[in-house]
């Protein structure tokens, strides 16, 4: 089979987006299935475009305008030509405005399946944007099959298009990588997190992980981890980035007006790596707003952390409060301070969580169970594998 996957952001671009893009396509790929991943790049000149081979997976990026509707008749052309070179068997989208439209509208010229997958911010967002209105319910309307990661979304989905079947295909994790594994002290001492204390005395962690921004929580997890930090001196670990603009800004005026707070901000860290710096967490905290299906909720889970959660997107679909994780409600600092404080207190609850967390994404979120459930909607199509 020869699968044509477009992303609006492939590894290695920073989020959730590029990081299932790039696990899919190399599921895929390890199961014998030949790849194509095309994706826009900023950073390229427009219209340029490059072709690189990544682990059995060959992946084109495309320089994107300036203007979003060139960036969409290159992307458009560009799968015209490659299919005519060497013919496609479905069209897979991921993310509905800009891949989804043409994905489906490709897919319709060119009489191939189409399929298209809500990752999030593309209905919970972009379908507001009257500039991508139409082309998110085109996308919907005219798609052979839709699929997305969270319950929550497939809801949201049909309540655009009535009638739509909507299949639900929940992110997978490498539960071998991802895993328990002994706090890495030498992580610890070169982030600077043991500094001043003997080793058994640090101060405790709160981790988050990912991109951290608006739509994430910031003001939340800030505003929260201060309360905290005033009761129990503890560190705020932020592995990723801060999102540059506005969300920096009240990153850095938090900082300035909290001098007491012990804060790291890692930077950009490999995947592989993420499990070592799970394991420096004695609380992971993921206070979004609005979501998908957060890997790094799973990954955490995987690594039998306790997890803070709010209700949005996926994360009801995987944490039970009190059995495998605490839930919290959306923008309450107050909660969640009292939250993480009620488990920094509390190592057996933590441990308790933990298992459970673990032992709920090995029953239901693996890589295994993501590329099967992928590959029936394929077959549902009358696509020979």
């Amino acid at each position: 089979m020869k699968i044509a996957l477009l992303s609006e952001k492939y590894t290695p671009d920073i989020g959730g987006l590029a990081i299932s893009t790039g696990r899919l396509s190399h599921l895929l790929a390890s199961a014998g299935h030949e790849v194509r991943v095309f994706a826009p790049n900023s950073n390229l000149p427009a219209s340029e475009k490059r072709t690189l081979n990544s682990n059995g997976v060959s992946v084109t990026r495309f320089g994107a305008h300036k203007r979003v509707d060139d960036t969409l008749v290159d992307w458009f052309e560009l799968i015209l030509e490659e299919h005519k070179r060497e013919p496609f068997d479905v069209l897979h989208a991921y993310f509905l405005p800009q891949a989804g439209f043409v994905a489906t509208y490709a897919g319709k010229y060119l009489n191939v399946p189409s399929v298209i997958s809500i990752r999030g911010n593309d209905i919970e967002r972009a379908a507001f944007d009257p500039s991508k209105f139409s082309h998110v319910m085109y996308a919907l309307q005219n798609a052979n099959a839709v699929t997305t990661n969270a319950s929550e979304l497939a809801k949201k989905a049909k309540a655009f298009a009535e009638g739509r079947e909507v299949n639900l295909i929940p992110n997978g994790i490498d539960v071998e990588l991802f895993k328990p594994m002994l706090k890495n002290e030498g992580l610890a001492e070169s982030l600077g997190l043991n500094e001043g204390k003997k080793k058994e005395e640090g101060m405790p962690v709160i981790g988050f992980a990912g991109e951290l921004r608006e739509k994430k929580g910031l003001q939340t997890l800030l505003s929260g981890y201060a309360q905290v930090n005033k009761k129990q001196p503890a560190t705020l670990l932020i592995v990723g980035e801060v999102r540059t603009g506005d969300d920096k800004k009240t990153f850095d005026e938090f900082r300035l007006s909290n001098p007491d707070s012990q804060i790291i901000v890692t930077g950009t860290i490999s995947h592989k790596d993420m499990p070592a710096y799970y394991s420096l967490m004695d609380v992971f905290v993921h206070p979004s707003l609005r979501d998908g299906m957060p890997n790094a909720l799973l990954e955490a889970m995987a690594c039998e952390k306790a997890v803070i959660a709010t209700p949005v997107g996926g994360a009801m679909d995987v944490v039970e409060d009190g059995k495998n994780g605490v839930i919290v409600n959306v923008n309450d600092e107050n909660m969640l301070a009292e939250k993480i404080l009620e488990l920094l207190n509390d190592p057996k609850k933590r441990t308790i969580l933990g298992k459970h967390a673990r032992q709920a994404v090995t029953e239901g979120f693996t890589l295994e169970k993501e590329l099967q459930a992928n590959l029936d909607i394929y077959r549902k199509l009358g696509i020979s594998l």
